[in-house]
């Protein structure tokens, strides 16, 4: 039987979601805490990675089981047991055939900046002061829903088949308090690319890039012509939609 898991959690601790030896991340944490619960080793299988630093507003994940689960009751226990930066939203039984992460059809993440300094979301953002042309960052995202190949964004030596994604959403909003979110919607994402279009787009806004050179920098396919990536803190993977 397969169960899928819904969770949440604040990256700041981790590196990373997948599991390393002698490291802190999700996805060794949780294991280690649902095979405790359930008396047998238990493997999870997530809908992706996550970088260090990088949260989850919402995160899918599954595992097998030879015996029914009481998803409730396990759902409870895990939330017991798990550290405070990570929640169980719900667990539930899916076919057997159901997959966390090949069947995943449509990837969010959401990235916020924010022009006030906050201790409260010192994890949660990026604390950016300088003035940035939004209008001109959202013409540029546009630009990402008309080419597929994203080279220039993905993080080099990372072992990807390829590097096309197809991008259906790319925008800006600036939000009542000030903070600038950006959500991006793909079918796929290569490590590292949302934190490098986010540095690439907030460089188009403080008018280092036009438009023009922004598209310029995808079809070139040239990673050093991209911007550093954003900082971690304020990624967040957002939905994951099968």
């Amino acid at each position: 039987m397969r169960y899928f898991i819904e969770l949440q959690y604040d990256g700041a601790a981790y590196f990373g979601w997948q599991r390393q030896p002698d490291t802190a991340t999700v996805q060794g944490t949780i294991e280690a805490k649902l095979s405790m619960l359930r008396g047998t080793p238990t493997e999870i299988v997530g809908a992706g990675r996550t970088d260090t630093g990088v949260n989850a507003s919402f995160y899918t994940a599954h595992f097998d089981s030879d015996t029914t689960v009481d998803c409730q009751q396990l759902a409870y226990k895990l939330n017991k047991v798990l550290p405070a930066d990570i929640a169980i939203i719900r667990i539930y039984e899916v076919e057997e055939t159901k997959h966390a992460r090949f069947d995943a059809r449509q990837r969010e993440y959401t990235y916020f900046l924010t022009p006030h300094k906050s201790p409260f979301r010192r994890y949660s953002a990026w604390h950016f002061t300088a003035d940035i042309n939004i209008d001109m960052m959202n013409e540029a995202a546009a630009k990402l829903l008309e080419h597929d190949d994203f080279t220039s964004f993905a993080k080099l030596n990372s072992n990807n088949m390829t590097n096309i994604c197809h991008i259906t959403h790319a925008e800006w909003r600036v939000e009542s308090d000030g903070t600038l979110r950006f959500t991006i919607r793909a079918d796929r994402f290569l490590r590292n690319m949302v934190r490098a279009i986010v540095g690439t787009l907030v460089d188009v806004g403080r008018g280092k890039y036009s438009v023009a050179e922004f598209e310029d920098i995808i079809v070139s396919r040239d990673l050093s012509r991209s911007s550093a990536g954003a900082p971690a803190c304020g990624l967040f993977l957002s939905d994951v939609r099968y």
